[in-house]
This record gives structure tokens, sequence and C-alpha cells, in this order.
């Protein structure tokens, strides 16, 4: 009966769902139940001999290895977990029983395809994930960084990028990108015909196989290697395309599948929908503190950064300076040419200030046509007036304003931390009084003219 049932026994094995595999000290196959083939795609004859690593996914290897090492120290594994990469190419989760038995030098593991429970768990966490970036991101490029982040979690991406899209313009724009393969991604037109102007303008995923036919470098993301598989899916939020997600992988690490796009499919539009409220609240925050006809910071903003630069100044003793700014003769050309040119000129007027000042500076409209800078970290008055006069010389250059020619100064007033107050209020209240002894200044001497 004992001889009956060892003949049996391989019978047996077949009819088990979990996979039964036997590996040698070297690692290498040297027997395997029928179930194998159907959670890795090999036939037992293509699996004999095959060393084991050859099927792990290479970011599960090292560990893989590690855990191998312990079986064959005499250590059960009752429930260890890693990713294979199954014959068509994609992967598989497995749980594994293993242990080792010594007199035979043989290591015997029972394998579980457990894919389908963790793609699920995986996703649901994704989803969750995505929703809190949404929340709790400080802006746009941390969701970026998080969106990401839990992408990874649930496919390979040796290249990832967030594209978005202009259809005023057709443009693409990236901005944000990580490439392994080190190529650069600018804003662009979107070319008709290529893999991106398909996702995005068709609004529907697409998934390449090796090389893109007639892909050029200019048409980013590119594919250049043969084994790189292409991942486009569309990020739609309300019924419309505001870009795309591109991801791409080395075929050697395991293909993208039709499983892979509708994964990714799946949950773009939960990202979609989180960028499309992070850009909202950017927009919102961003007008809350800043001028809505120049774009310079608002007095809110500025005073915020006023008194950042006083603690820091103070902190590191430093010296930094403060300069109101007013348009001369400003409401004249309100009076005689319109608001419209007025504006024009305020606009132009903001540009040049911003041009002429360090990225750390600050600019701010008060209203009307008064305007602060907050100028950090200086080395003393000559530097402030060293400014105000290239302000001054960049004023006075003629504003060519709907089809008027027009020709501004502007009284400018200077304090300097320490020198002149310690505090947002003494230094306010000084450059305001130098402003206006200014003006009085330039008034005079045109009464004496």
């Amino acid at each position: 009966m004992r001889e009956d049932i060892q003949q049996l026994l391989p019978k047996f094995l077949d009819l088990l769902l979990d996979a039964v595999c036997v590996v040698d000290t070297q690692g290498r196959f040297v027997f395997v139940n029928a179930a194998s083939e159907r959670i890795f795609g090999y036939t037992s004859s293509e699996l004999i001999g095959t060393p084991m690593l050859d099927l792990v996914y290479p970011d599960d290897r090292e560990r893989t290895l590690n855990t191998a090492q312990q079986v064959m120290n005499g250590q059960a594994i009752p429930h260890f977990e890693n990713r294979y990469i199954h014959k068509n190419g994609h992967l598989v989760d497995i749980m594994w029983s293993a242990s080792w038995s010594a007199t035979e030098g043989m290591r015997l593991a029972v394998a579980r395809d457990i894919t389908q429970v963790r793609r699920a768990e995986r996703l649901q966490k994704a989803l969750y994930d995505i929703s809190e970036a949404a929340h709790t991101a400080a802006n746009l490029t941390t969701l970026y960084r998080h969106i990401h982040q839990i992408i990874t979690t649930l496919l390979p991406a040796q290249s990832f990028c967030v594209t978005l899209y202009n259809s005023n313009n057709n443009e693409v724009v990236f901005p944000y990108y990580v490439d392994l393969l080190e190529r650069s991604y600018h804003s662009r037109e979107l070319v008709e015909g290529e893999p991106l102007s398909k996702v995005i303008l068709d609004g529907k995923p697409l998934l390449i196989h090796g090389p893109l036919s007639g892909a050029s470098s200019s048409q980013l993301p590119p594919n250049k290697l043969n084994g790189l598989d292409w991942l486009g899916v569309p990020l739609i939020s309300a019924n419309s395309v505001i870009g795309a997600l591109v991801l791409q992988h080395s075929t050697d690490s395991g293909d993208y599948s039709e499983q892979s796009e509708q994964l990714l499919h799946f949950v773009s539009v939960q990202i979609a929908n989180a960028i499309t409220r992070k850009q909202t609240e950017t927009r919102l925050l961003h007008l809350a503190n800043h001028d809505a006809l120049t774009n310079l910071a608002n007095r809110s903003l500025f005073n915020v950064r006023f008194d950042f630069a006083l603690k820091q100044a103070l902190r590191e003793n430093q010296q930094m300076a403060l300069l109101y700014i007013d348009l001369d003769k400003f409401k004249l050309i309100n009076d005689t040419l319109g608001h419209e040119v007025g504006d024009g000129v305020l606009v132009e007027f903001s540009q040049r200030l911003v041009a002429g000042i360090r990225y750390s500076d600050t600019a701010g409209r008060m209203g009307g046509d008064e305007f602060t800078l907050l100028l950090v970290n200086i080395h003393g008055q000559n530097d402030v007036e060293l400014v105000a006069a290239k302000l001054n010389e960049s004023i006075e250059k003629p504003m060519r304003i709907r089809g008027h020619t027009i020709n501004i100064t502007a009284s400018i007033g200077l304090a300097i931390y320490p020198l002149d107050g310690i505090n947002r209020e003494q230094l306010s209240s000084a450059a305001d009084t130098d402003m206006y002894r200014q003006k009085n200044d330039s008034q005079l001497k045109q009464l004496r003219r």
C-alpha cells in the first residue's frame, strides 16, 4: 500500500492548486508540480535546471537570497512573500512556505499565488493615499512626488512623468518627471500622431511594447531603447483631459500588461481629481497673497516676508532695507488717458521693478501707485542707493502703452535695518518719511525751474 501511495504522490501533487517546488543547493529547480506552470507560465521541463533567482523580480532578489540562506541554515519560513516574473511578462505575487532537508540537500517550498489579493490591497491603499496627498501636500510639486511614490507601489517604472495639457495653445508641459535614462523633458507643442498625442487627444490609455515607431527626440517622452515598454493614461477631470501619466520600464524586469494598463487607468481618475483640486487651491492661495493686476506680493504677503526677514537679520546679524516707491503724478495719467492706460503703466512698472532685484528680495504693491521693496542681506547704505539709482534709471525709460508714449518718474524712500529702526513699524515710518521728503524736494526743484 505504501508503494502505491508513493507512486501516486506525484499525481496527488499535480492536483494541488499551490505550486510545489524542490530546489538544490545551487538554487536550481529539480522538481515542480503541475500548478507551477499555471502560476509561473513555464512547463516543468522549462523550469527543471533553471535557477530560481532568474524568475524573481530584480528588486526582490537580494531579499529572496537572504531568506533562502536562512532556510538552508535550518530555519523554516512559513510566510515569505516576493514577486516573480511570469513567462508572459507580468508580475506574480507569491507567498512561500519553505524548509530545508539536510539529508537530501534540498529546499522544499510551497508557493501560493496571491496576486489578486495583493493587487486589490495595493489599489485600495493607493486610492486612499492619493486622496490623502491631495489634502496634505503643501504644493503641486509635493503632490506629484507623492503620486510618483504611490504609483511605484503598483507598477515598476524606470521613467515616470506627469504631463499637463493646455488645449488653448496645444501645448504640453512636464511639471514633474523622474527619468533614470537621463532624458530631458521640455514644454512643447503636442505633435499629432505621437503616442502622447494619442493618449491626450483620444482620451484613452495606450500600451506599447518595445520601440516607438516614428518617435523622435522632439516627441517627449521618447522611447529610445528597444526593450522598453511605454504606458500612458489620460488624466481626466470633469470630462476634460488635463494631461497624462506616462511610465516606461525595461522589459527585462517584466512587461507591462493589459492589467497594468487597466490598473493605472483606474487610479488616474483619482489622480486627475487630486491635481485639479491642488491647482485650484494653489490658484486661490496665489490670489489671496498677490495683487491681481501686477502679480506682486500684496500687503499681507509682503508683511509676512518683512517680519521673516527681520527675524533672520536679527538672528544672523545682517542688514536689510525697505524702499517705499510712489509714482509721481500718476493720477494725471488716469485722468487724461484713462484707467486702462494707467493699469498698463502699473504693470510695466512692476515688471521693471522685479527685473531689477534678486530672487531673494520681495517687491510688493500696497495699493494705487504705492509700491514697496524689501532688500535682504545688504552691506550698507551704498548697496541700497545703488539699487535705487538703477531703479530710477529703469523707470525713466519711456513706456509705450496702448499707443501712448509715457514718461514717468518716482519718489523712493529708504530705511535700513537696524540704522533706521528695528521693527516693521519703525522702518515703514522711516521709509515713508524719506519718500515724502524726496517727493517734496523734487517738486521744489520743478518750481525753481
